[in-house]
């Protein structure tokens, strides 16, 4: 597509009087008359404000043959003796005649910008959120970071506490239903010291049809769609690029280039349809064993004694125990404070008593991360 240029002229500022915006063509301050000089004001120029989704410059090109001159003279150079500002393409300074010379600086263009596309505009208010996403984040860390610390605390036993459960299982004979195709006929074995029974199958019998569950068969075909997003070309816009040529002009490139938007479109295939069909299999009675608990006995204290309470055992039976224990623990952290440990073993259990001191690693929050015994 066919690029279109224009030349943009720049504004400098007067360093002397203060008046702004003079054209870059001239080289003296319209006010006082002092020559625009090497410095890092004077040498800078605006070049208005730039569309954001074209980058397109929004101050009018110049169009008068002196303008177009200037801007294709080169960079500007400032003289070693005065500080004059002159033309790219004359050798000697407008202002007091001396000679350019090699050492004479001079403003630096731009180079010329590839035909990349300029980086889309940034979306307004970006900026703003994630600078509150990382406030918020920020806080949420150093509620994290103080609350986490921890500092030691001494507190004493206040009371134990210890519960002792025994179950009483027997191996019984019992009726069970299953599937015929899973049922093979097995002697049982009792058990010894209540172990190395085997509950064994026998008497199958009233076999009767029942749903074992469901299989899906084809049933036909169906088409399915679904809404998708593609990309589609949908017109063209316009872009732009610019460049400093050092000399207080801007060229300006502009040119069409596609323009994509997001187009919904229906994804439909074709597929085949299932249905749900119950699939039935022979459903049989058998006898066998099971472990049944027939008792059940608890016994508590708060002594140091724990004690397991008694339960006869018959030839088919079987015990099987619980227990469980609680050390609480009370100290001063801005205010009275509780706290339950449990120990994992009998062992455990008894190394604490009643009245013992302990220390306690306590965060800033209130949770109790470690307990020992206090030294």
């Amino acid at each position: 597509m066919a690029k279109r240029t224009r030349i943009i002229e720049g504004t400098w500022n007067c360093t002397s009087c203060d008046t702004r915006d003079i054209p870059a063509r001239l080289r003296n301050c319209p006010s006082c008359n002092n020559p625009r000089e090497e410095t890092g004001q004077e040498s800078e120029f605006e070049f208005g404000d730039v569309d954001a989704a074209s980058g397109k410059a929004q101050r009018e090109g110049v169009t008068d043959e002196k303008a177009l001159s200037a801007s294709g003279a080169g960079a500007d150079w400032f003289c070693d003796y005065c500080g004059a500002s002159n033309r790219g393409d004359t050798p000697l300074c407008r202002n007091c005649r001396a000679e350019r010379s090699a050492t004479s600086r001079a403003l630096v263009a731009e180079p010329e910008p590839s035909d990349a596309p300029p980086p889309p505009p940034a979306k307004k208010g970006s900026s703003r959120k994630w600078l509150y996403v990382g406030l918020v984040l920020l806080a949420v860390f150093m509620c994290f970071f103080w609350g986490s610390r921890t500092h030691d605390v001494t507190g004493k036993v206040v009371a134990t506490e210890w519960t002792r459960t025994v179950h009483r299982e027997s191996f019984q004979r019992v009726s069970k239903t299953g599937w015929r195709d899973e049922l093979s006929t097995t002697s049982p074995r009792m058990p010894v010291n209540g172990q190395g029974e085997v509950p064994g199958v026998e008497n199958i019998r009233d076999c009767t049809r029942r749903q074992r569950g469901t299989r899906q068969v084809a049933d036909g075909t169906e088409r399915v769609c679904s809404t998708k997003t593609r990309e589609v070309q949908c017109g063209t816009e316009e872009k732009c690029t610019r460049q400093k040529l050092g000399n207080g002009y801007m060229k300006e490139v502009c040119e069409d280039v596609p323009k994509y938007c997001d187009e919904s479109y229906e994804d439909c295939r074709t597929q085949t349809r299932y249905r749900s069909e119950p699939v039935y299999d022979l459903s049989c009675t058998y006898d066998t064993y099971a472990w049944k608990e027939v008792d059940v006995r608890e016994q508590s204290g708060n002594d140091s004694s724990p004690r397991w309470p008694e339960l006869p055992v018959g030839r088919n039976d079987r015990l099987r125990r619980e227990e469980k224990y609680l050390v609480r623990i009370q100290y001063e952290d801005d205010g009275v404070q509780k706290h339950e440990l449990e120990p994992k073993s009998e062992a455990e259990f008894l190394s604490w008593k009643n009245g013992q001191s302990v220390s306690l690693q306590v965060s800033n929050l209130g949770t109790v991360s470690d307990v020992a015994h206090a030294p």
